[in-house]
């Protein structure tokens, strides 16, 4: 097929995802309740009815009502923390089969246990058969019409109805020919491109369509609400696709490839589609999507559980840094959080008024700028009680890599460029970097702890963050904070 130059790219309407996760929810919740009634319906007039002899109708009273609400709000919640809300507009309807059917079966089998065990029943046949009943039609009633909306979806998205806002790194022979191959596919995969990202190599793509350099992504994935890279790279050196990654990792994007012939004849390619354009995902998700919903709860549920915990010895401490020396109690301090995304972390202020008068600059053991009071609350950790604020805000979680100010990331980078990685996750309160190597007070061991973070990011779970806050709370015991 000869390439030709692309003469113009449509503009793409941003999908509304909390409308889309709205409809979920809305019909988990019918078909909940619904399900609710139907299972109290059976007990009346089937399992009870048996039981005593009698005919027994069903009369809705305050309990069934009470039991409704804590039905439904049961059933969304556990639909939620199985990852059934997560990325609406990417479904497969293969996959949400069986996290339906697995999240249902384990979600009836909790309830029989903590609400239906104590059941008066004529016989255990009938224990079998309330635990049948609840599970089909919780299934039946919540799956059907979820389904329903994704088959809708995915219809929409194959007939280029509605699609992912995309770009494609390249301007060469390549990413012309992902261009053409893309809008060739019979049955879309969803991506809509809206242009293209220069590369050194390039110049085959009419200028008119370049939308920026390498440097340019960040900002022309925000002003586009870019959803999708695809790397088409021709002949590029190494440095240049090591840079490109470094600035695509931490955004809020999905990263795809185009394999090379070695790619696939080393078995690095593994399909998800067996239609459409071969793909190779880059970006992935750190944890599975229910371990990232759980910790995203035990998140709030710790930070709201030590903030009351900590009030008595919170309350000592304001009191004592107020007495040791003047300013204000609470520091706040701006650090780059999640995709790069900069915020305002609070800690108990350690240091003396003005202390980085003269410029930032890192601690060390002996900090004289350091008060009596602050290197009390840096060996215990007590300093960072106020970051379970943070934890409450959603800009940090419990464990996570430590937030850095910009003015050292901008060194760090220049030195370890695979540290932009760490911007993928939440920033923590404690993290596998801060327990194994504790405060750097240089570049050069900022750089030596990073690599402990990157491990961490590497083998996330929530396995490996209870670790770490186990040896945080000896770290803390022990003193040795610093």
């Amino acid at each position: 097929m000869s390439l030709t130059v692309i003469k113009g790219i449509e503009k793409v309407k941003v999908l509304d995802k909390r409308k889309q996760v709205f409809r979920y929810l809305l019909l988990d919740a019918i078909g909940s309740c619904l399900a609710w009634t139907l299972f109290n319906l059976y007990r009346k007039q089937v399992i009870e009815s048996n039981l005593f002899g009698i005919d027994i109708n069903f009369i809705p009273d305050h309990k069934f009502f009470l039991g409704l609400i804590f039905f439904t709000l049961y059933w969304i919640s556990m639909f939620g923390l199985a990852g059934l809300y997560h990325s609406p507009y990417r479904k497969s309807r293969l996959k949400e089969f069986g996290t339906s059917l697995s999240i249902t079966i384990i979600g009836t089998i909790v309830l029989f246990f903590v609400l239906l065990i104590d059941d008066y029943v004529a016989n255990y046949q009938n224990y079998y058969q309330i635990l049948l009943t609840m599970f089909l039609l919780v299934f039946i009633l919540t799956y059907i019409p979820r389904l329903v909306i994704t088959t809708q979806t995915i219809y929409r998205i194959h007939n280029r109805i509605i699609g992912y806002p995309t770009i494609i790194v390249g301007s060469g022979k390549k990413a012309l020919q992902t261009y053409h191959d893309i809008n060739s596919e019979k049955v879309s995969q969803g991506f809509k491109i809206l242009g293209f990202i220069d590369l050194p190599n390039g110049a085959r793509v009419d200028p008119s369509l370049i939308l920026g350099n390498i440097n340019d992504m960040p900002d022309v994935i925000a002003r586009y609400d870019i959803e999708d890279v695809i790397l088409a790279i021709d002949n590029e050196s190494p440095q240049t696709l090591t840079n490109v990654l470094n600035l695509l990792v931490p955004l809020n994007v999905y990263i795809k490839a185009i394999p090379s012939m070695y790619d696939i004849l080393v078995g690095k390619v593994k399909l998800n589609r067996i239609i459409g354009t071969t793909l190779v995902n880059v970006s992935f998700d750190p944890m599975p999507a229910w371990q990232a919903n759980v910790k995203e709860v035990l998140d709030y549920l710790l930070a709201v559980a030590g903030l009351i915990l900590s009030i008595p010895i919170a309350l000592m401490l304001m009191v004592a840094i107020k007495v040791n020396s003047k300013g204000p109690v609470i520091y706040k301090q701006e650090r780059i959080g999640l995709h790069g995304k900069p915020f305002f972390i609070y800690k108990f202020r350690s240091m003396y008024f003005d202390a980085e008068a003269n410029g930032p600059a890192l601690s060390n053991l002996n900090d004289p700028r350091v008060t009596p009071v602050g290197r009390f609350m840096r060996k215990t950790r007590l300093d960072e009680i106020p970051n379970f604020i943070n934890v409450l805000k959603g800009e940090m979680s419990i464990v996570g890599p430590r937030p850095e100010r910009q003015y050292y990331i901008d060194q760090l980078v220049q030195v370890a460029p695979h540290y932009l990685h760490l911007q993928k996750v939440k920033p923590g309160i404690t993290s596998w970097g801060q327990v194994k190597y504790g405060y750097a007070e240089n570049i050069e061991q900022m750089v030596e702890r990073l690599k402990y973070d990157m491990l961490y990011l590497d083998n996330m779970s929530l396995y490996i963050d209870f670790k770490i806050m186990i040896y945080t709370i000896l770290t803390i015991f022990k003193g040795k904070g610093v």
